[in-house]
């Protein structure tokens, strides 16, 4: 009578891959952040009337369960600048919904750049 045996080993089966798709979920998650708080201080260097290099340094990306953030340090006049503020319904200026824009230009890059970070933590298994 004649058998077969087989072993599990491996990067699937040792845990390897596990940490490493946990890895890469973080790591695209942390580019992508990091390049839309980027993206929101160069629209707003555009678009301010009057230059206010407090609040476009006050944008940034931090971890935030369960994935990461870009926000403005909760900054007095960043509703009013996003255009949500309750000022905006009463005056002419309607806020220059930078973040707005910049999340929808931000999705559009974001698999791509999830694709190549994945690439680079499971090219080695």
């Amino acid at each position: 009578m004649s058998g077969v045996r087989a072993t599990r080993s491996g990067p699937l089966f040792d845990g390897r891959m596990e940490a490493a798709i946990a890895n890469a979920a973080n790591d695209a998650e942390k580019q992508v952040a990091t390049l839309g708080a980027s993206m929101v201080r160069s629209r707003l260097n555009v678009v301010l009337r009057k230059q206010t290099p407090i609040y476009r340094f006050k944008v940034r990306s931090e971890p935030e369960a369960p994935g990461w953030i870009i926000h403005d340090q909760r900054m007095v006049y960043g509703p009013w600048l996003e255009g949500t503020g309750s000022r905006n319904l009463t005056t002419r200026f309607k806020g220059y919904r930078t973040f707005r824009l910049m999340t929808i230009e931000l999705n559009k890059r974001a698999k791509v750049i999830a694709e190549g970070v994945v690439a680079r933590w499971l090219g080695g298994m």
